[in-house]
């Protein structure tokens, strides 16, 4: 009996930012390729399948490079909207294959600063799944608010962000909102420091129920969109797993209408802001 064919061997991508936001993909493959394709499909939101609409795929020529290099470019004016994107390569008329990263470069993306001009923000970042498989996470946000820089003290949470693709406005403001089962949640308002697109407010924890709460900017006051705020302008695609109490946001605790909480911000899965109180016992 003649043995199984071994497995061929994964297909690897060297992925490299610029400082527009676009991609570079280099895969290596040998041989007669043909008419080669680096294909992105978008996964179904909370699965780990892809969607498999026209709308969710999106597919670039692969061009010979250098020996044994084909390249593609997903320029950041090619319209990728927001979720999760499985990225393969179909070479020689296969079936597409799925893609591991190799050498990646993103140091452009730590250091863009986008113009707003468009009025949204588009962010790609490629990371490794669990799998070991090459993924490229993309946002797409009209307009963006933009966190900065947290500054934690012992009663509570100062932001500081940017705007773009809109303007603050006299009456701008943040918002908290409460997650359902939130006990006496809603909406709270805070007031806003503004200057042109920098912005800046204080959220008091002394106030809030138990819970997990949303930050939300208001650049045009109630007549205008509502924001969430996140941190996207840099080349860190899952923050959740990176940037984890205590050791980077050490949690306050202070006493509340509802008793003793301990509360900090923390990263959403999608890289947006949030807080979360956690009771105490007496």
């Amino acid at each position: 009996m003649t043995p199984p064919a071994p497995p061929a061997a994964p297909l690897r991508a060297d992925c490299i930012g610029d400082s527009a936001g676009g991609l570079t993909f280099d895969v290596a493959a040998r041989g007669n390729t043909g008419a080669a394709l680096l294909i992105l499909r978008r996964r179904e939101a909370g699965t780990g399948c892809a969607s498999g609409g026209a709308e969710d795929t999106v597919s670039l020529p692969l061009a010979p490079a250098a020996e044994g290099r084909l390249r593609a470019a997903l320029p950041s004016s090619v319209s990728l909207p927001e979720g999760r994107w499985d990225a393969y390569a179909r070479v020689s008329d296969g079936e597409p294959r799925r893609l591991v990263p190799g050498v990646t470069d993103l140091r452009s993306l730590a250091e863009r600063t986008p113009s707003g001009l468009l009025g949204h923000v588009a962010v790609r970042i490629p990371y490794a799944t669990r799998q070991g498989n090459l993924t490229v996470r993309s946002w797409l946000r009209a307009p963006h608010a933009e966190t900065v820089d947290l500054h934690l003290a012992s009663d509570g949470l100062t932001v500081r962000g940017r705007v773009y693709g809109t303007r603050l406005v006299p009456g701008a403001a943040a918002e908290l909102r409460a997650r359902p089962g939130t006990g006496e949640g809603g909406v709270r308002r805070l007031d806003l420091a503004a200057e042109r697109t920098e912005f800046a407010f204080t959220v008091p924890y002394g106030s809030l129920a138990p819970g997990l709460w949303d930050l939300w900017l208001r650049p045009a006051g109630d007549s205008g969109p509502a924001v969430r705020l996140a941190r996207l302008l840099d080349d860190v695609a899952d923050k959740n797993p990176v940037l984890t109490f205590p050791r980077t946001f050490p949690r306050a605790r202070v006493r509340t209408p509802h008793g003793p909480v301990e509360a900090g911000p923390y990263y959403t899965r999608d890289n947006d802001l949030s807080l979360a109180v956690t009771p105490l016992e007496s």
